[in-house]
Protein backbone atom coordinates (compact mmCIF):
# COMPACT_ATOMS: atom_id res chain seq x y z
CA UNK A 1 0.00 0.00 0.00
CA UNK A 2 1.53 3.32 -1.05
CA UNK A 3 2.31 5.90 1.61
CA UNK A 4 0.26 9.08 1.37
CA UNK A 5 3.19 11.38 2.06
CA UNK A 6 4.31 13.28 -1.03
CA UNK A 7 7.41 11.51 -2.42
CA UNK A 8 10.68 13.36 -2.91
CA UNK A 9 10.92 13.18 -6.66
CA UNK A 10 14.15 13.35 -8.60
CA UNK A 11 13.50 13.26 -12.32
CA UNK A 12 15.79 12.99 -15.32
CA UNK A 13 18.22 15.88 -15.36
CA UNK A 14 21.64 17.04 -16.49
CA UNK A 15 21.74 19.91 -14.02
CA UNK A 16 24.08 20.18 -11.05
CA UNK A 17 22.72 20.38 -7.53
CA UNK A 18 24.24 21.46 -4.24
CA UNK A 19 24.78 18.96 -1.43
CA UNK A 20 26.24 20.37 1.76
CA UNK A 21 29.53 22.09 1.03
CA UNK A 22 30.09 20.51 -2.35
CA UNK A 23 28.35 20.25 -5.65
CA UNK A 24 27.50 17.02 -7.40
CA UNK A 25 26.97 16.98 -11.11
CA UNK A 26 23.81 15.00 -11.68
CA UNK A 27 24.21 12.42 -14.38
CA UNK A 28 21.35 11.66 -16.71
CA UNK A 29 19.24 9.44 -14.49
CA UNK A 30 17.31 7.00 -16.59
CA UNK A 31 14.12 5.83 -14.93
CA UNK A 32 12.91 2.86 -16.90
CA UNK A 33 9.21 2.36 -17.38
CA UNK A 34 8.41 -1.10 -15.99
CA UNK A 35 7.12 -3.65 -18.44
CA UNK A 36 3.78 -5.28 -17.77
CA UNK A 37 4.25 -8.30 -15.52
CA UNK A 38 7.76 -7.27 -14.58
CA UNK A 39 9.34 -9.60 -12.04
CA UNK A 40 12.38 -7.46 -11.29
CA UNK A 41 11.26 -7.30 -7.65
CA UNK A 42 12.28 -10.93 -7.21
CA UNK A 43 15.92 -9.96 -7.58
CA UNK A 44 15.57 -7.66 -4.55
CA UNK A 45 13.34 -9.83 -2.38
CA UNK A 46 14.51 -13.42 -2.97
CA UNK A 47 18.05 -12.98 -1.57
CA UNK A 48 16.76 -11.16 1.53
CA UNK A 49 13.99 -13.70 2.17
CA UNK A 50 16.38 -16.62 1.76
CA UNK A 51 18.93 -14.99 4.04
CA UNK A 52 16.28 -14.43 6.73
CA UNK A 53 15.00 -18.01 6.60
CA UNK A 54 18.49 -19.50 6.73
CA UNK A 55 19.52 -17.21 9.58
CA UNK A 56 16.52 -18.41 11.56
CA UNK A 57 17.52 -22.03 10.90
CA UNK A 58 21.07 -21.30 12.06
CA UNK A 59 19.73 -20.34 15.46
CA UNK A 60 17.82 -23.61 15.69
CA UNK A 61 20.74 -25.80 14.59
CA UNK A 62 23.75 -24.02 16.08
CA UNK A 63 25.87 -27.19 16.12
CA UNK A 64 25.93 -27.00 12.31
CA UNK A 65 26.51 -23.25 12.09
CA UNK A 66 29.80 -23.53 10.17
CA UNK A 67 28.22 -25.40 7.27
CA UNK A 68 24.88 -23.60 7.39
CA UNK A 69 26.47 -20.15 7.27
CA UNK A 70 28.76 -21.20 4.42
CA UNK A 71 25.79 -22.57 2.50
CA UNK A 72 23.88 -19.36 3.15
CA UNK A 73 26.65 -17.24 1.65
CA UNK A 74 26.82 -19.43 -1.45
CA UNK A 75 23.04 -19.58 -2.00
CA UNK A 76 22.33 -15.89 -1.34
CA UNK A 77 25.28 -14.82 -3.52
CA UNK A 78 23.96 -17.03 -6.32
CA UNK A 79 20.51 -15.43 -6.00
CA UNK A 80 22.03 -11.95 -6.14
CA UNK A 81 23.90 -12.85 -9.32
CA UNK A 82 20.81 -14.47 -10.84
CA UNK A 83 18.75 -11.32 -10.24
CA UNK A 84 21.44 -8.88 -11.32
CA UNK A 85 19.67 -7.83 -14.49
CA UNK A 86 16.89 -6.33 -12.37
CA UNK A 87 19.07 -4.22 -10.04
CA UNK A 88 22.45 -3.56 -11.63
CA UNK A 89 21.29 -0.20 -13.05
CA UNK A 90 20.68 0.99 -9.46
CA UNK A 91 24.41 1.06 -8.68
CA UNK A 92 26.79 3.60 -10.21
CA UNK A 93 30.34 3.47 -8.91
CA UNK A 94 31.84 6.86 -8.14
CA UNK A 95 35.16 7.82 -6.51
CA UNK A 96 33.67 10.64 -4.45
CA UNK A 97 30.88 8.39 -3.21
CA UNK A 98 33.50 5.81 -2.22
CA UNK A 99 35.15 8.31 0.12
CA UNK A 100 31.87 9.64 1.51
CA UNK A 101 30.56 6.11 2.07
CA UNK A 102 33.74 5.07 3.90
CA UNK A 103 33.56 8.04 6.27
CA UNK A 104 29.86 7.49 7.01
CA UNK A 105 30.50 3.77 7.47
CA UNK A 106 33.17 4.33 10.11
CA UNK A 107 30.93 6.79 11.96
CA UNK A 108 28.08 4.27 11.82
CA UNK A 109 30.34 1.57 13.28
CA UNK A 110 31.19 3.75 16.28
CA UNK A 111 27.53 4.59 16.80
CA UNK A 112 26.55 0.92 16.59
CA UNK A 113 28.96 -0.08 19.37
CA UNK A 114 28.12 2.89 21.61
CA UNK A 115 24.35 2.62 21.20
CA UNK A 116 24.32 -1.13 21.74
CA UNK A 117 26.04 -0.66 25.10
CA UNK A 118 23.27 1.59 26.40
CA UNK A 119 20.25 -0.06 24.76
CA UNK A 120 18.12 -2.51 26.77
CA UNK A 121 17.65 -5.82 24.93
CA UNK A 122 14.21 -6.83 23.71
CA UNK A 123 13.73 -10.55 24.31
CA UNK A 124 11.34 -11.04 21.40
CA UNK A 125 14.09 -10.01 18.97
CA UNK A 126 16.26 -12.92 20.10
CA UNK A 127 20.05 -12.96 19.97
CA UNK A 128 22.73 -13.83 17.47
CA UNK A 129 24.36 -17.26 17.48
CA UNK A 130 27.54 -15.88 19.06
CA UNK A 131 29.74 -18.32 17.17
CA UNK A 132 33.38 -18.41 18.29
CA UNK A 133 35.41 -20.09 15.51
CA UNK A 134 38.51 -20.35 17.70
CA UNK A 135 36.56 -22.47 20.16
CA UNK A 136 34.38 -24.42 17.77
CA UNK A 137 36.84 -25.17 14.93
CA UNK A 138 39.93 -27.12 15.92
CA UNK A 139 41.56 -27.36 12.50
CA UNK A 140 43.44 -24.11 11.64
CA UNK A 141 42.92 -24.49 7.89
CA UNK A 142 39.17 -25.00 8.27
CA UNK A 143 39.01 -22.05 10.68
CA UNK A 144 40.83 -19.79 8.24
CA UNK A 145 38.56 -20.86 5.41
CA UNK A 146 35.48 -20.22 7.53
CA UNK A 147 36.70 -16.77 8.58
CA UNK A 148 37.27 -15.92 4.91
CA UNK A 149 33.69 -16.95 4.11
CA UNK A 150 32.40 -15.14 7.20
CA UNK A 151 34.01 -11.86 6.17
CA UNK A 152 32.89 -12.34 2.56
CA UNK A 153 29.32 -12.60 3.80
CA UNK A 154 29.68 -9.84 6.38
CA UNK A 155 31.47 -7.18 4.35
CA UNK A 156 30.37 -7.88 0.76
CA UNK A 157 27.25 -10.04 0.44
CA UNK A 158 25.18 -8.59 3.30
CA UNK A 159 25.77 -4.89 2.43
CA UNK A 160 24.81 -5.49 -1.20
CA UNK A 161 21.79 -7.63 -0.32
CA UNK A 162 20.44 -5.34 2.40
CA UNK A 163 20.97 -2.06 0.56
CA UNK A 164 19.26 -3.45 -2.53
CA UNK A 165 16.30 -4.66 -0.48
CA UNK A 166 15.87 -1.93 2.15
CA UNK A 167 17.13 1.22 0.43
CA UNK A 168 16.65 0.56 -3.29
CA UNK A 169 13.50 -1.57 -3.34
CA UNK A 170 11.49 -1.17 -0.13
CA UNK A 171 11.84 2.61 0.27
CA UNK A 172 10.53 3.08 -3.26
CA UNK A 173 7.91 0.31 -3.10
CA UNK A 174 6.28 1.70 0.06
CA UNK A 175 6.27 5.13 -1.60
CA UNK A 176 4.75 3.82 -4.83
CA UNK A 177 4.14 0.18 -5.71
CA UNK A 178 5.17 1.04 -9.27
CA UNK A 179 8.60 1.60 -7.74
CA UNK A 180 10.53 1.21 -10.99
CA UNK A 181 9.12 4.56 -12.12
CA UNK A 182 10.97 6.24 -9.24
CA UNK A 183 14.68 7.03 -9.29
CA UNK A 184 16.80 5.46 -6.55
CA UNK A 185 16.78 7.88 -3.62
CA UNK A 186 13.19 8.91 -4.23
CA UNK A 187 10.97 8.08 -1.26
CA UNK A 188 8.30 9.49 1.01
CA UNK A 189 8.99 10.33 4.63
CA UNK A 190 6.41 7.72 5.56
CA UNK A 191 8.50 5.09 3.78
CA UNK A 192 11.59 6.51 5.49
CA UNK A 193 10.07 5.95 8.95
CA UNK A 194 8.64 2.50 8.20
CA UNK A 195 11.87 1.17 6.73
CA UNK A 196 13.97 2.58 9.57
CA UNK A 197 11.75 0.87 12.12
CA UNK A 198 11.58 -2.43 10.26
CA UNK A 199 15.33 -2.51 9.69
CA UNK A 200 16.00 -1.77 13.35
CA UNK A 201 13.69 -4.48 14.65
CA UNK A 202 15.21 -6.98 12.23
CA UNK A 203 18.36 -6.78 14.40
CA UNK A 204 18.90 -7.69 18.08
CA UNK A 205 20.69 -4.32 18.38
CA UNK A 206 17.42 -2.60 17.58
CA UNK A 207 18.25 1.03 18.44
CA UNK A 208 21.60 0.89 16.65
CA UNK A 209 19.75 -0.64 13.70
CA UNK A 210 17.21 2.17 13.58
CA UNK A 211 19.92 4.84 13.73
CA UNK A 212 21.91 3.03 11.05
CA UNK A 213 18.85 2.85 8.77
CA UNK A 214 18.23 6.57 9.28
CA UNK A 215 21.84 7.34 8.36
CA UNK A 216 21.71 5.19 5.24
CA UNK A 217 18.42 6.69 4.05
CA UNK A 218 19.68 10.24 4.61
CA UNK A 219 22.92 9.39 2.82
CA UNK A 220 20.89 8.02 -0.09
CA UNK A 221 18.58 11.03 -0.08
CA UNK A 222 21.50 13.43 -0.09
CA UNK A 223 23.74 11.73 -2.63
CA UNK A 224 21.19 9.80 -4.74
CA UNK A 225 23.86 7.09 -4.77
CA UNK A 226 23.07 3.54 -3.68
CA UNK A 227 26.76 2.85 -4.21
CA UNK A 228 27.62 5.19 -1.32
CA UNK A 229 25.23 3.26 0.95
CA UNK A 230 26.72 -0.09 -0.04
CA UNK A 231 30.22 1.22 0.66
CA UNK A 232 29.14 2.67 4.02
CA UNK A 233 27.41 -0.58 5.01
CA UNK A 234 30.43 -2.61 3.93
CA UNK A 235 32.85 -0.45 5.94
CA UNK A 236 30.61 -0.64 9.02
CA UNK A 237 30.37 -4.43 8.82
CA UNK A 238 34.06 -4.88 8.09
CA UNK A 239 34.99 -2.70 11.07
CA UNK A 240 32.53 -4.62 13.24
CA UNK A 241 34.03 -7.94 12.13
CA UNK A 242 37.55 -6.75 12.98
CA UNK A 243 36.25 -5.45 16.32
CA UNK A 244 34.79 -8.89 17.10
CA UNK A 245 38.06 -10.65 16.30
CA UNK A 246 40.10 -8.24 18.42
CA UNK A 247 37.76 -8.01 21.43
CA UNK A 248 36.21 -11.51 21.23
CA UNK A 249 32.74 -9.99 21.58
CA UNK A 250 31.25 -12.93 19.74
CA UNK A 251 27.67 -11.93 20.56
CA UNK A 252 27.80 -9.73 17.46
CA UNK A 253 28.21 -12.90 15.35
Amino acid sequence: MSATTTPLILGRTHAGFEIGDYSLEAQAIEVETPKAGSRAWIGYVAPMATFTIMTTLERQFQAHYLWMYSAKVIIVTALLIAGMSGWKRDIRANGRMLLIGAVVGLAAFVLWIVLDRITPPLKFLGTRVGYNPFKEIADPATRTLFLSVRFLGLALMVPLMEELFWRSFLLRWITDQEYEKLAVGTFSWGAFALVAGAFGFAHPEWLAGIVFAVLMALLLRRTRSLFSCIVAHSVTNLALGIYVLVTHHWHYW
